[in-house]
């Protein structure tokens, strides 16, 4: 299995395994721009009507209810009705007035991965890198640890990595576990620390032995959206290599005390039988 570290391997933002190609998650300009410019009308100047956002943004009256509606569904903005000291706007029922949801203003970004990285930096300066690394863990354990039991239940490691990618995915990590080969993919599509694990590999080091604990064998991370793949990968072999040696050296290994081992047969005494 080849790692991003290898020199001729694919990289992982074109890796077929994760479902990653150029194409993948990316919307239509356009769509994607027109959407973007009523978020942040609704930021800046909400609540607003859809009026009031076709004559700013110059666009028809169904092309900005299409993108509100769509908002709306994805969490990203809510309608209310006007307040009672808003203008009554002509005959008619008042319409309806849009603002942005707190999901909504996370495209816009906010402080709190910057707010982290310095808290962890002033961790590392005041108590050492150790203190990072004692924080890493906690967070993790803390992260995974109520549904522990749901994952190491499962006695195969690949059904353990089913039950780790459904964990994930709840705590928003957007996984999924592909099996294929001798072994398992674990994707995970978003990671909500990414900014911050960019600075602090702990995080990443820490998870991935969380990971090999509950899975109960050894896993190898291919890939991070800390260091700008596309997604956070990690291999979950089918037949650990860890266990295949030592079972090689136990073969190989001489006798205990009070063992008798049979001699070697003689190659003639081989051709007689």
């Amino acid at each position: 299995m080849k790692t991003d570290r290898t020199p001729d391997a694919t990289p992982a933002s074109h890796d077929p395994a994760c479902g990653h190609g150029p194409d993948v998650g990316v919307p239509s300009s356009g769509e994607g721009r027109t959407r973007a410019a009523v978020a942040r009308l609704l930021m800046e100047q909400g609540p607003v009507t859809a009026l009031s956002v076709a004559s700013e943004l110059e666009l028809s009256g169904p092309a900005v209810r299409r993108h509100l509606d769509a908002m709306i569904a994805d969490g990203e903005a809510d309608a209310r009705r006007p307040s009672a000291t808003a203008r009554p706007r002509g005959r008619g029922r008042p319409a309806k007035e849009y603002v942005l949801t707190d999901a909504g203003r996370v495209r816009f970004g906010h402080g709190y991965d910057d707010l982290a990285t310095s808290a962890l930096r002033f961790l590392a300066e005041q108590a050492g890198p150790g203190a990072v690394d004692a924080f890493a863990r906690r967070r993790v354990a803390d992260l995974l640890g109520p549904d522990r039991a749901e994952i190491t239940a499962p006695d195969a490691p690949q059904e353990r990595a089913d039950a780790l990618a459904r964990v994930l995915s709840a705590r928003g990590y957007a996984a999924q576990a592909r099996h294929g080969g001798r072994g398992v993919q674990l994707c995970q599509h978003h990671c909500p620390v990414a900014h911050v694990a960019a600075e602090f590999p702990e995080l990443c080091e820490a998870e991935t032995k969380a990971f090999a604990e509950l899975l109960g064998t050894h896993v190898q991370r291919l890939a991070t959206i800390a260091r700008g793949d596309a997604a956070c990968t990690t291999h979950v072999p089918l037949e650990d290599p860890e266990l295949l040696a030592r079972a090689r050296d136990r073969e190989h290994a001489p006798a205990a005390a009070g063992e008798t081992v049979p001699p070697p047969r003689s190659p003639k005494g081989r051709q007689s039988e």
